[in-house]
């Protein structure tokens, strides 16, 4: 029987790439804390947990045929691999994760040139060193196992390369953000063999389907009511929805059932201008899917 070889990725993305897989139709079951090869309800589908960090590697030589981590560790890693989607997790941030450059915040240190001969220190140091090295900027970039943000300030470098999505914590340590490198988001990758077999790519795109399905209902929901017939139009009027809503008679009356899709932001404001304009018996409810 075919196999796809599916990694997840362990750390801050577990959580949320087990919740989005659930809500596409494939529960992933992980026994304990020290489990690598977590269960999952498909039989074509063996997955293995292992470091966002790590994941691109073990896609690029064949480990895995294809898992999910973030465009950053992709580029630090320089691995040559087929990015098949983007995937944004709206359970794990609801902004983008920034690799930023920062020093302390009383620092001489304005602007890229000033850290000539200066160190730094990241967990991002390969991207680091060729940032530098592309603008004949000369640091020393050593690798940090955490707590990055104390390094500056214990004086153990000069500055340090980190990832935020507000900047709040690096403020908090007394430092300042001087320059952006990247802005950086889930993607899904595979192995460039593997996304050429057949089955193995219409599997890959299966899932794809399934997972950007389930991430468009995070933020959607489905809005059902009665109305009245002679207040349809105007009901249909404010009522927004993916293409158009459906309308069905009520049995024996002269009352509209509509059902639409909409964006769950709204919702609070549009119920009160629905109930002002005629519905009744308005539900709201969640979805698993959007596709």
């Amino acid at each position: 029987m075919n196999k796809l070889k599916l990694g997840i990725p362990k750390g801050s993305l577990q959580e949320a790439t087990l919740h989005l897989f659930e809500k596409s139709g494939w529960r992933v079951r992980v026994n304990n804390d020290r489990s690598y090869f977590p269960e999952i309800n498909d039989d074509a589908i063996e997955c293995t947990i292992c470091r966002a960090q790590e994941m691109s590697r073990y896609v690029e030589n064949g480990t895995i045929d294809a898992g999910l981590t973030g465009k950053d560790w992709i580029e630090e890693n320089e691995s040559d691999v087929v990015v098949v989607d983007d995937l944004v997790y709206s359970k794990v941030s609801q902004k983008p994760a920034r690799w930023v450059l920062a020093v302390q915040a009383d620092s001489p240190i304005k602007e890229l040139k000033d850290l000539e001969g200066k160190k730094i220190a990241t967990e991002l140091v390969n991207f680091t060193k060729k940032y530098f090295k592309e603008r004949n900027i000369h640091v020393q970039v050593e690798f940090s196992w955490g707590a990055t943000e104390g390094k500056v300030v214990a004086g153990l470098a000069d500055a340090i390369v980190e990832v935020t999505e507000t900047g709040s914590t690096i403020r908090a340590h007394g430092l300042k953000i001087i320059h952006e490198f990247m802005t950086s988001n889930t993607q899904f990758i595979a192995n460039k063999e593997s996304y050429e077999d057949p089955w193995k790519r219409e599997k890959i795109e299966q899932i794809i389907l399934l997972l950007k399905g389930a991430l468009r209902a995070e933020n959607m929901v489905g809005l059902k009511m009665n109305v009245p017939e002679e207040k349809l139009e105007s009901i249909i009027k404010i009522l927004p929805s993916l293409n158009a809503p459906t309308v069905a008679g009520l049995y024996n009356t002269t009352w509209a059932s509509v059902e639409t899709v909409v964006e769950s932001k709204i919702v609070r404001e549009l119920i009160p201008k629905l109930i002002k304009a005629g519905a009744e018996g308005i539900i709201e409810y969640p979805l698993n899917k959007v596709i």
